[in-house]
């Protein structure tokens, strides 16, 4: 198969890892940097472009690697593949909701998997009815759109809480707030999905002196056999989301599992490091399953 690898760099791990399995896999794989690509539209097919070359028929399937602060181009192009019969592990519209943490939410609780008590709100006016809605100090203050546990603020106190929250609002950005789960503890799992299985899972801890669990934060990480309630709730959560590929982050609390965060572009290096599980192959054997159906 020819397989478009949408991502910003080759040094990238994840990126490096997806490309060497599929060359390992026998297939023809190119690194597309998806910020450089440009869409023509107005008579005629829909073309793409990448550095002077129409690659609108060059592939058979695309795996994007959107970062967060090009999801809305990195979307796009991704869309016109779609639109042109390419195969893609992750929808251009997936993409978007993932990269938004209220829509992922909104659409968890709407299917009933047990997500914390979250608020958001743009009134800065009544930000401790907020807190106390809530339930209460601590908070843990996240912006929509962060990433790698960037823009995730732990408040102990009232004051404190009010201080960022208003600061938050004033500078126009947009955020959620969810009552701190204690026992916790610092840890989180992570529940690698491809296709219809979870192929790998990880109890991250975070680092002394630090709540925040993500490994690129300085956490730790090791392998874990997950309940069948949480195997059950990281399907569900990426069927419903529309992803082929995900990370789906659970917390567990005294209430149960708790869903937290689904990630349209999971890496790859942490998680096939704590777990010995070639990761970058299964991504590539699902491509292979349905890459092929799709090509016109």
């Amino acid at each position: 198969m020819d397989i478009g690898l949408l991502s910003v760099s080759m040094n990238v791990y994840s990126t490096m890892r997806i490309a060497e399995e599929a060359k390992n896999l026998g297939h023809y794989v190119e690194q597309i940097d998806h910020t450089k690509c440009a869409v023509k539209l107005g008579s005629g097919k829909p073309q793409i472009y990448y550095q002077g070359d129409n690659i609108t028929n060059h592939f058979q399937a695309i795996i994007p690697r959107i970062g967060t602060k090009v999801t809305k181009h990195g979307s796009a192009i991704v869309k016109q593949f779609e639109m042109n019969g390419v195969f893609s592990t992750a929808r251009s519209l997936s993409i978007t909701r993932a990269r938004n943490k209220v829509r992922t939410l909104q659409i968890m609780a709407r299917k009933g998997i047990p997500i914390p008590e979250t608020l958001f709100s743009i009134n800065p006016d009544n930000i401790e009815e907020q807190i106390e809605i809530l339930g209460g100090m601590p908070v843990i203050i996240k912006l929509q759109e962060g990433t790698q546990g960037l823009g995730v603020i732990l408040a102990e106190t009232k004051k404190s809480a009010k201080s960022i929250i208003d600061t938050f609002y004033k500078m126009n950005t947009s955020i959620l707030i969810q009552k701190y789960i204690e026992e916790s503890n610092g840890e989180d799992i992570r529940l690698f999905v491809v296709g219809n299985r979870v192929v790998a899972s990880i109890k991250r801890t975070s680092a002394p002196d630090e709540f925040r669990s993500n490994v690129h934060r300085g956490g730790a990480a090791e392998q874990i056999e997950p309940t069948k309630m949480e195997l059950n709730m990281a399907l569900n959560a990426t069927k419903h989301m529309g992803l082929g590929v995900a990370g789906v982050d659970i917390i567990r609390s005294k209430k149960g599992p708790l869903l937290i965060e689904v990630n349209a572009s999971p890496g790859l290096q942490g998680i096939e490091e704590a777990t010995g599980i070639n990761i970058a192959k299964e991504i590539i054997k699902f491509v292979e399953k349905n890459g092929r159906r799709t090509r016109k």
